[in-house]
This record gives structure tokens, C-alpha cells and sequence, in this order.
């Protein structure tokens, strides 16, 4: 696993207490990321589609705070609700790749920008799961596991959209100004937010658990010959962020920055080919989150 930077590692210490819970399950794809991963069950049965293992759900359900009632997508955005408090943590939901190269190198492009290395959301990715591995072993725990929880549960989702691994000059798509339809945004917003609110709108009446319910049914369906590959970490890693960020740097300049340019208007053309590319960027996501959570938790 690669070396974080010290400064990663320590500041959790000092952070012990958590925040008060945000108001809502904040950004839908975050949600929908830890939904995939966690046990739901299906109405009226038993049935679970979850993909944790037994020993994994309890050691997610320990670590909780209590008023999450067990539901880890209930703070699937804690992340962003305290990066403006945690100032140290902004740094670690993306990473900044070289212009139109359309490649990622750990060792070139996980950095913050003052080129402190470890510093970018592989690195949180690493740096967290090597301190959930420590969860059991000790009845006073060096770090605060409920935070490393909710840090790698979002930047597992983070990592798998792909302009969090973009260029540096546009900040992964936040100065590329555009229309979503009529109304005016950022590329960066259209690939958080804007085409899950389309497609939750256009096809499922604003309920997030019907394009949840579809991308399950794809995941044991339409995808499902592909689903091993999705769980697999090469040389007997726990976590392998360098592969996510990889293949988000590529669906960047295959599908995000493809046509755009400073002031594009972004209609039914780009929403209906993209579509395809979120939907199976946020299936890979929820079934590796729950991988890498079984692999720390056994």
C-alpha cells in the first residue's frame, strides 16, 4: 500500500467528535453509492440485496453513530458537510492530472497543491482503509474509526466520478462554465448532480429508490458477468484506488469533456449518452465500496 502523508494520518486525532447530523442524506449519488453497498431489503420480504458480508455489516453498524440508525448512506455526504469545517480534508476528494493527457500516476498527480504528497483522494482512499484495518484490535483505538468509515464510504464514491479525476487547469470541470438545459452551472456539477437529478426526474418521479432499484436489478442482471472484475484488487491489496482513478481519468476525456467547451449548452444529446456512463460509474462504486469493506472486516 502507498505511504500517505503524516499530516494525513494525525489530523483525524485530533477531530474526535463528530459533527451533528446534516439535514437530508445530502448529494443523490453518494446515497445511491452506499445504498448499493449496504444491506437493503426488499419490500415486503426478507430479501436482501446487500453485498456486505455478515462481518462487515456489523463492524459498519458498530461504527455508526447511533442516530444513523444503521444506515450508512445516511451519512454518505458527511464528507462534503465538513470540509469547510475540516478545511485539511478538501484536498482529499479528487485528484488534479496533467492537461489533456488523460492519464493518472499516483506518483505524479497525488499531491495537494502545495506538492504535499499522499494528498488526494487515492491517498485518502489508502489512508483509511490501513486504519479501519486496525478496527478489533485494540480496546483503545489510535484513530477515530467512525470517521475513517465515513471518509472512505464517500471518497470510494468521489474517486468513481469521473471529473474528480480531471484536468488541473479547470479544476476537474469547476471553471468550465455551461448550461444544464436552460439553467447555467459548471461541467464539474452536471457530472455531481445534474444528469442523476434528470434521469430521477425524467424516469423514476424524484424517487431516488427507483433508479437505486435499477441499478441493482443491472448489477445482478446486465452486469453481472462483470461484477467479479469490479470486486478484484491486484497483489493482495485491500483498497485499489489507482484503478478507479484511472479509469475515471479516461471516461473524463471520453464522455465529460468530449464537445464542451466554455459556455455549451448541455441538452438531451449529451444527457442520453452520458446517462449510461453515470449509471455504471455508481453501480462500480457501491459494489467496491462493499469489497473493500468486506476485505478490511473479513
Amino acid at each position: 500500500m502507498q505511504a500517505t502523508a503524516p499530516l494525513l494520518l494525525l489530523l483525524p486525532l485530533l477531530l474526535s467528535a463528530l459533527p451533528a447530523p446534516s439535514h437530508g442524506w445530502g448529494v443523490d449519488g453518494h446515497l445511491m453509492v452506499c445504498q448499493i453497498a449496504q444491506a437493503r431489503a426488499l419490500p415486503l420480504t426478507n430479501l436482501s440485496l446487500g453485498r456486505l458480508s455478515d462481518a462487515a455489516a456489523a463492524a459498519v453498524k458498530d461504527l455508526l453513530p447511533s442516530y444513523a440508525g444503521g444506515n450508512l448512506s445516511s451519512l454518505c455526504s458527511w464528507a462534503d458537510d465538513v470540509k469547510f469545517r475540516y478545511h485539511w480534508s478538501s484536498a482529499l476528494h479528487y485528484i488534479d492530472t496533467p492537461d489533456s493527457l488523460c492519464s493518472y500516476s499516483y506518483d505524479r498527480d497525488c499531491k495537494d497543491e502545495e506538492g504535499v504528497m499522499g494528498r488526494c483522494v487515492a491517498g485518502a482512499i489508502n489512508n483509511y482503509t490501513s486504519q479501519l484495518l486496525s478496527y478489533g484490535k485494540s480496546a483503545s483505538p489510535e484513530y477515530n474509526l467512525t470517521q475513517a468509515l465515513l471518509f472512505l464510504s464517500h471518497f470510494i464514491g468521489d474517486i468513481h466520478q469521473p471529473l474528480h479525476v480531471g484536468f488541473t487547469s479547470d479544476r476537474g470541470g469547476n471553471t468550465i462554465d455551461v448550461h444544464w438545459y436552460r439553467r447555467k452551472t459548471v461541467l464539474h456539477h452536471v457530472w455531481d448532480a445534474s444528469i442523476i437529478q434528470t434521469a430521477d426526474d425524467d424516469f423514476y418521479g424524484d424517487d431516488v429508490s427507483g433508479f437505486i432499484d435499477t441499478l441493482t436489478k443491472n448489477i445482478t442482471g446486465e452486469w453481472s458477468e462483470q461484477v467479479s472484475s469490479w470486486e478484484q484488487c491486484g497483489k493482495n491489496q485491500t483498497a485499489c484506488p489507482d484503478i478507479y482513478a484511472t479509469e475515471s481519468i479516461t471516461a473524463a476525456c471520453n464522455w465529460a469533456y468530449k464537445g464542451v467547451q466554455e459556455d455549451s449548452t448541455l441538452q438531451d444529446a449529451y444527457f442520453s449518452s452520458r446517462l449510461p456512463v453515470v449509471n455504471l460509474r455508481l453501480a462500480q462504486g457501491g459494489v467496491r465500496l462493499a469489497a473493500t469493506l468486506n476485505r478490511i472486516f473479513g
